[in-house]
């Protein structure tokens, strides 16, 4: 008896064990968890009657929809293609695939805001943004941040959560001679800049630029500070100055905790090396961030291509071979955005040039000089092998144009790419070694990639000012790889609406995965831009961070032990997923 008994129990204990457990979630809407409209009320209230409740931008061509225009649905798809548009509307992305195509601007499919945010917090002021991060925290509300949009791996935009929209936190200060550091009051000798979370590159060069000086930043006009610089902020001056994230001096952030604070070397010191790199929307909420800047110099644009026509029969070698001359290239000064290719048209719009072309070519600059023949004298070892290997049939051609500062160059030089669409991005770090000591292993690996897409983009962003780097505090979290990279090598595989074709998305990534493994097994010790990475990669804890990945992780759970902040493919998000009708809930 007293062994059935023991038995019944046993069973017993492992039928509740047995049962599942329910769902640990993000309250949603429609569900009992959810806050309810005198709680939102309440939050408005908080806010300074800045909560909205967002229209979706498709909806102006979908006659049920509350804003619905036929005259801006035909102005809409031109819009669409811009980065303008997707910044100033409060919940927009540049691609529709974050969205799940929930409400494209095309009359006749469904439009709906499951893709969407339910509310919106128009922050203008650090307040603001506690204040709503307090909500999402006390009431277990899925948060997002945006502020423009530019964002590949679907971080600052999620369904049924609360979003802080940081596009009017734009405030910009300069300051001159020195900087000093809050809470110690260490002086920085040199002019520094602080910039609010939402304020837009455009800008923040023109500040500095009135005074004579430039900043790392990005290359469209409507790139703003958070996302940019947490990530690590790749720049055609990082090759001079380091990366973005290499330059800043100091962090405004609103804690998962709802504490407004200033990081910096000497206070909050782990949260300081953890946002520079460590990525967005993940350690808390930037408000502002101060970096130095350095003296705005002349400088000349290089136009540069090295071509021959696609079908000559040595294209992937001829592509190899340059690839293998950018470390060279980068060491001489010149900095910017190159393509490797076997078949793509010219980037120069130049009477007399083939229709398509193959070899290595782009935009580049070279800083502090505008001797054409000192730029000359770079090339002439490239012409002298070329010649040689290839005897009249490759091609190389240089374009020279002076300009008197970067603002000048920029003004006419910015990012001025096509958003909507969908699209992935992925992307490797490349060495010095990587590009010079193995060609045929080169080869081997940019052959799937070339041979099929037609081109490589092969950035000229990192090398000796990266790979030289003195972050303050002694250091900062972008992947290691960076401190011997040279290249920045990406591509990518973009595609039109998924509902014409419910599987373009999946081939898609199935495309780039595949073709990018050679290069990730030539580089094992590499790891890859976390702002312009994959969002399916297999390890991208490694790839994006590499050996800083604990560290990261270990500030994440002190930081955030409530996760009110995650975001795909961001630190510390292993413990949540993301459900297919988009609640967020715990791994079980």
């Amino acid at each position: 008896m007293i062994f059935s008994k023991f038995f019944l129990a046993l069973c017993a204990t492992a039928m509740v064990q047995a049962t599942p457990a329910a769902l640990e979630c993000k309250a949603f809407p429609g569900t009992t968890s959810w806050p309810s409209s005198n709680d939102w009320s309440r939050l408005n209230k908080a806010v300074d009657g800045r909560l909205f409740r967002p229209l979706l931008p498709g909806g102006v061509c979908h006659p049920e929809q509350p804003n619905y225009s036929a005259d801006q649905c035909a102005n809409l798809f031109t819009a669409w293609r811009t980065f303008e548009f997707h910044a100033e509307d409060p919940v927009s992305v540049m691609w529709d695939n974050w969205t799940n195509y929930t409400c494209v601007p095309l009359d006749g499919f469904p439009c709906s805001g499951a893709g969407y945010p339910s509310y919106v917090v128009n922050a203008t002021t650090a307040k603001h943004v506690k204040t709503a991060v307090d909500f999402a925290r006390k009431n277990q509300v899925r948060l997002v941040v945006k502020s423009s949009g530019h964002d590949y791996l679907g971080r600052s935009i999620a369904p049924g959560s609360l979003s802080i929209w940081t596009h009017h936190l734009n405030e910009i200060q300069y300051h001159e001679g020195q900087f000093k550091l809050v809470g110690s009051g260490k002086v920085i000798p040199g002019d520094a800049i602080t910039a609010a979370a939402g304020a837009k590159m455009v800008d923040v060069y023109a500040a500095a630029s009135q005074h004579n000086r430039a900043v790392v930043g990005g290359g469209g006009k409507t790139v703003s500070q958070g996302g940019f610089v947490t990530g690590g902020g790749h720049s055609i001056l990082a090759p001079h100055y380091g990366l973005a994230a290499d330059n800043v001096l100091q962090m405004e952030v609103v804690t998962p905790g709802g504490d407004l604070i200033t990081v910096n070397e000497d206070q909050n010191a782990d949260l300081f090396w953890a946002m520079r790199g460590g990525g967005g929307s993940t350690y808390g909420v930037l408000t502002s961030v101060t970096v130095k800047t350095h003296p705005e110099k002349k400088l000349t644009m290089v136009l540069f291509m090295a071509f021959t026509v696609p079908e000559a029969p040595f294209t992937l070698d001829l592509a190899t071979w340059a690839a293998s001359q950018l470390p060279y290239l980068s060491d001489s000064g010149l900095s910017g955005y190159l393509m490797a290719t076997v078949n793509s048209t010219p980037p120069i719009p130049l009477p007399g040039l083939p229709e398509r072309v193959a070899g290595l070519m782009g935009k580049t600059i070279i800083l502090d000089t505008q001797d054409t023949a000192k730029i000359n004298e770079i090339f002439q070892p490239l012409n002298k092998t070329i010649q040689e290997r290839w005897p009249g049939q490759v091609n190389l051609l240089t374009i020279t144009q002076p300009y008197d500062s970067f603002a000048a160059w920029y003004a006419e030089n910015f990012d001025d790419g096509q958003a909507g669409g969908s699209v992935y991005l992925i992307s490797r770090f490349l060495d010095k070694k990587t590009l010079t000591t193995d060609l045929d292993a080169l080869k081997s690996a940019l052959e799937p990639i070339l041979l099929n897409d037609g081109w490589l983009g092969t950035y000229l962003v990192a090398g000796k000012g990266v790979n030289e780097a003195k972050p303050r505090g002694g250091g900062n979290s972008v992947h290691p790889a960076w401190r011997k990279a040279y290249v920045h090598a990406l591509t990518w595989q973009g595609w039109g609406y998924e509902p014409w074709d419910p599987v373009a998305g999946e081939k898609a990534r199935e495309i780039l995965d595949a073709r990018f493994e050679p290069l990730r097994q030539l580089t094992p010790d590499g790891g890859s831009y976390m702002n312009e990475g994959f969002p399916f990669e297999k390890n991208w804890q490694q790839a994006f961070w590499g050996s800083n990945y604990p560290r990261l992780s270990k500030i994440k759970r002190s930081v955030d032990p409530k996760n009110v902040l995650w975001c795909k493919t961001c630190v510390g998000n292993e413990g949540w997923e993301e459900k297919s009708d988009g609640r967020l809930c715990r791994v079980q």
